[in-house]
């Protein structure tokens, strides 16, 4: 026995939103002129549109204007990723950039780390820190945890093999 499944019309205003005005959406194509972005200029062009459509309430944008935010949002993401990569850096490099930043010292850690030779360990990178001591930097910085974990390259490879 097969069983197939009944596309039901699409219907009400969310579907009429969806659709899309070829015309009145190459028109704002036409105006914005999107294309990859290859210099900073481009970028701050397109920035510019892109936040004049982000800001339309959400009941009032046209599925073109829509449309055209997804495209320029990608276009921005994509040099954002090319043009500033985010490197990554091993959890003490961030505790050190952390501290600095904030004028800290090793002692002032030491309530969030542990003892003075702990702290000692995990902020010259002998010692990677413990899951209980991400949490407790993440909260003490008020950044996310994400920030202190590292990727030892050599061990994924390993478990890759």
């Amino acid at each position: 026995m097969t069983v197939t499944a009944e596309k039901k019309p699409q219907g009400g205003a969310k579907a009429k939103r969806n659709r899309l005005d070829s015309r009145k959406y190459g028109q704002l194509l036409a105006e914005t002129l999107p294309a990859v972005i290859t210099s900073d200029a481009e970028y701050d062009r397109l920035t510019a549109v892109m936040n004049k459509l982000a800001v339309i309430p959400e009941d009032r944008i046209s599925p073109e204007q829509d449309r055209l935010l997804e495209m320029l949002t990608l276009l921005v993401e994509k040099y954002d990723d090319e043009q500033y990569p985010i490197p990554v850096a091993p959890p003490h490099e961030v505790i050190r950039f952390l501290m600095e930043d904030r004028g800290l010292r090793n002692r002032d850690l030491e309530p969030v780390l542990g003892s003075r030779g702990v702290t000692s360990e995990v902020i010259s990178g002998k010692r990677k820190p413990s899951n209980t001591q991400i949490k407790r930097l993440a909260e003490y910085f008020q950044v996310p945890a994400e920030v202190f974990l590292s990727l030892d390259f050599e061990e994924m490879k390993d478990r890759n093999k």
